[in-house]
């Protein structure tokens, strides 16, 4: 494969494209070619998709977010009718692309799993743990009817205790959901700085000092529960190799170790050929290899990207290509 240098410079201030350069490298975008980009975003990534597909290649985005396709469509503006934008879940890829867009041919697909910029920094979203606003987390805002409220203040502690392990990974899950249940009974938990005060109660009698934020992984449990985010994962990847075309490539930039084991494990099946118990005799499956797995070692950013962009440090890039 021929690397082409990729210019790293993102036009829009409020959310910087993460691992720019490799993702351009290994989707090795070509003229007339046609890309999905399933979390459009700002559309960082997109930008550089289109300028390498020109004249006529086409670009399919999806965001839940209508903020995300507000932006998105001001900044590809200029390339007009090569741009098509959905405001959807990225799990319903497969029925949008050949029903609503009527593209066939996809040489392909990019997930950027990471909330961007700009909403974390809303303070109507209550995404962030940093910026007092409403226990929201929606990302299709008022499409969407469960909110991380109604978990706090209604979900049994039992059902707490498995998202915040489950989702979170969260250490101390069991005495978190506890003081959750214990706060609500004398007053309706409504604000993410209510939710961060009662967490940091939990571990103030912890060992100090801690790499991250306390509210941390209760914030992204909840977040992946309110938008079904494993699930919609789950679900997408089967379609997106049924619509990639032979040789399209797929990107998928994970920022925790559960949706990263989610594409590591599907990458991994689908790269084999029988799946079969070794002590079957003769295979029964009838599975076929489908995909070449790109990156052996996952990418991840350079020391200068994360100086550069801080919330990068954990991302991770998988690419494969489908025979």
């Amino acid at each position: 494969m021929i690397l082409q240098k990729v210019k790293k410079e993102d036009s829009n201030p409020l959310h910087t494209s993460v691992l720019l350069e490799e993702v351009i490298l290994y989707l090795d975008p070509k003229p007339n070619q046609n890309f999905i980009d399933g979390t459009i975003g700002a559309g960082g990534h997109a930008e550089k998709i289109l300028e390498r597909t020109g004249p006529d290649g086409k670009l399919i985005g999806f965001d839940m977010n209508p903020e995300s396709i507000k932006q998105s469509k001001k900044r590809l503006k200029k390339y007009k009718n090569r741009v098509l934008l959905y405001q959807s879940n990225y799990s319903k890829i497969e029925r949008v692309t050949y029903e609503q867009s009527r593209i066939h041919k996809i040489s392909g697909i990019l997930l950027d799993l990471g909330i961007s910029s700009f909403q974390l920094k809303s303070k109507g979203g209550g995404f962030s743990f940093k910026i007092d606003g409403p226990l929201d987390m929606r990302f299709g805002g008022p499409d969407q009817e469960l909110t991380a409220e109604e978990i706090i203040n209604k979900w049994p502690e039992k059902e707490l205790v498995n998202i915040l392990q489950n989702y979170g990974e969260e250490r101390h899950s069991r005495l978190i959901a506890r003081e959750i249940v214990r706060s609500r009974k004398t007053k309706h938990i409504a604000k993410t700085n209510e939710l961060v005060e009662i967490i940091e109660k939990v571990y103030s009698n912890k060992p100090k000092p801690r790499r991250i934020h306390p509210a941390t992984k209760t914030f992204q449990a909840l977040r992946i529960a309110v938008n079904d985010e494993l699930n919609s994962l789950r679900r997408m990847l089967p379609q997106a190799l049924n619509i990639l075309s032979p040789k399209g490539r797929i990107a998928i930039i994970s920022f925790h170790s559960l949706e990263d084991r989610i594409v590591k494990q599907f990458f991994r099946q689908e790269s084999k050929g029988c799946l079969c118990p070794p002590e079957f005799p003769v295979c029964r499956c009838a599975h076929k290899k489908q995909l070449t797995i790109l990156t052996k070692k996952v990418i991840t950013p350079s020391l200068e990207e994360t100086k550069q962009n801080y919330r990068a440090r954990s991302a991770k890039l998988r690419v494969a290509e489908k025979i």
